[in-house]
């Protein structure tokens, strides 16, 4: 089971890679290191289908049935992505105090929400998906057997960094 979520999100952090813009390799930080490259969002489209397969992949390897975009938790999920940007900080609640269960509220959302991920990155949505996955408590969200609705959003910066919110519902 470890071999095939390795594989499976060695794949996508290949494929990751070829959506990122090029930027010269020898520009370094005051700390030495490589600056981050700014992955710029353009078919902002095809990026939460692409999250959507990639958490499917996921849940399919784990045993776990797939899950359904949801417009209501994705508009929750939006709201929130902007709202952390406003705040500069990622955290589960809103600047006006709501969590992430008054938010899936207001959206309308019929349904329980079960869990919310949440990244402040400059990276793609899926080296944020992996990252998700390498942490025991956002990989139980993702994996959540009752969980069969998806919202996945994002705000990007003009600086390049991109605040991601993924809500299951169930």
């Amino acid at each position: 089971m470890i071999r095939v979520f390795s594989l499976l999100l060695a794949g996508l952090m290949f494929l990751s890679a070829c959506t990122e813009t090029s930027s010269p390799s020898s520009q370094l930080g005051a700390d030495g290191l490589p600056l981050p490259k700014v992955y710029r969002i353009r078919n902002a489209g095809k990026v939460q289908f692409r999250m959507l397969d990639s958490v499917n992949s996921l849940r399919t390897a784990a045993g776990v049935a797939p899950v359904q975009m949801n417009a209501q938790l994705t508009a929750a999920s939006a709201t929130h992505s902007r709202d952390m940007s406003k705040q500069n900080r990622p955290w589960h609640f809103g600047s006006d105090g709501s969590s992430p269960i008054d938010r899936v509220q207001r959206a309308g959302y019929p349904g329980q929400m079960l869990g919310e991920n949440i990244s402040e990155t400059y990276e793609t949505e899926l080296e944020t998906l992996a990252a998700w996955m390498d942490e025991k408590g956002t990989r139980e969200v993702l994996l959540d057997k009752a969980a069969v609705n998806m919202g996945f959003s994002w705000f990007q910066e003009p600086s390049g960094k991109i605040w991601w919110t993924l809500v299951m519902g169930g």
